[in-house]
């Protein structure tokens, strides 16, 4: 562990090289006071601004690398990041080959998921809502930030899928996440295996959706079969660890966590 990582925040357990780090925050170990308690990073959810910079300070000085905090929108745009990207840049996703600058997502039941690959050539990472991860025909948040991979001057129709791999982080478990039918059908009509993430919640006309499992099958069908992280288990659900991780869905007022990578 890095010095001064916060002990309580998860360290990615993944086959990346030395050259990459990760890391993704919790609750513990920063500024911020109820109900933002304590290492809020986002500067939208009404918190006071100084406490979110003293935080994001903190993170900066932990991880030894500048983290980029994008304005996400639940869409599937993609920014190469470099050591002069504004932190606001609007996107759901970034990608970087530069040392020094960390790709980073924040997250309060959405899913995170980071990627490098076997070389350490790039990382690079995801903000995946139900949104973001079901996209437009079949293009979502995972897609587009994949199409970035490819080194230049190297066939884009070549297998490299198989030496990138991929983490995800906590987010709303299979329990909790309740969605309508209209979200089971965004999945359904691109790809009709995803009905086995859904299954029907108490409420009529409800589903509980497996976020993580969806994620695994985007992935999978990308070529990304080395996919490490969140295996949907009640431990990594935002909502049912109140005390560890922010959940919008369970709070209203939140905090935002912040799932980061980069090159060391």
């Amino acid at each position: 562990m890095q010095h001064g990582m916060h002990p309580d925040w998860l360290v990615p357990q993944w086959p990346a090289p030395a050259t990459v780090q990760a890391v993704c925050t919790t609750r513990a170990g920063g500024r911020s006071v109820a109900p933002y308690e304590s290492l809020n990073l986002g500067d939208h959810v009404g918190d006071d601004i100084l406490a979110v910079g003293a935080n994001r300070a903190l993170l900066h000085e932990a991880i030894q690398a500048r983290p980029v905090f994008l304005s996400q929108v639940h869409g599937s745009g993609v920014v190469a990041l470099d050591p002069h990207t504004a932190h606001g840049t609007e996107a759901d996703a970034c990608f970087t080959r530069e040392r020094g600058v960390a790709c980073t997502i924040m997250v309060a039941d959405c899913l995170p998921v980071l990627f490098t690959d076997t070389q350490g050539s790039f990382v690079a990472a995801a903000h995946a809502g139900w949104r973001g991860l079901a996209g437009m025909g079949g293009v979502g948040v995972l897609e587009a930030v994949c199409k970035h991979f490819s080194p230049p001057g190297l066939d884009p129709s070549a297998p490299i899928a198989t030496k990138i791999i991929a983490w995800l982080g906590p987010c709303i478990g299979p329990e909790a996440f309740e969605v309508g039918s209209e979200v089971k059908a965004a999945f359904e009509v691109h790809d009709p295996q995803a009905a086995a993430c859904f299954r029907p919640a108490v409420a009529a006309g409800k589903w509980l959706a497996d976020l993580p499992a969806l994620a695994r099958q985007r992935l999978a069908a990308l070529g990304i079969t080395q996919v490490d992280g969140n295996d949907g288990s009640r431990a990594w659900c935002t909502v049912s660890n109140p005390s560890r991780f922010f959940s919008h869905r369970r709070d209203g007022v939140s905090g935002r966590m912040a799932a980061c990578v980069w090159l060391a």
